[in-house]
């Protein structure tokens, strides 16, 4: 990765942290998975019989956050960006 695309990276990383910590009402599902990917999270499917539940891992941390992907609608309501919120604020990932 060259220091122009690092920076890019970053910049766009610190945007959607920016835009996420003022709890957006249109923040999406795939802006979920790049914020918790940002911070070293994995994404899991939680197996066949699942349904719309994911696993976000983080294996050198060993901590997980479980939720539903948004539907009928991609758009992540409210109380699940609070929530989200504070699980980053509590494992101190977001300040």
């Amino acid at each position: 990765m060259t220091k122009n695309s690092y920076l890019c990276a970053m910049n766009k990383r610190e945007k959607l942290i920016k835009r996420f910590r003022t709890l957006p009402r249109d923040f999406t599902f795939e802006e979920v998975v790049s914020l918790f990917q940002g911070y070293g999270f994995e994404l899991e499917n939680k197996g066949a019989t699942s349904g719309s539940r994911i696993k976000f891992y983080h294996s050198v941390d060993q901590i997980a956050y479980i939720m539903h992907k948004p539907h009928p609608s991609n758009i992540v309501k409210g109380y699940m960006m609070r929530d989200i919120l504070n699980f980053l604020i509590k494992n101190h990932y977001i300040e």
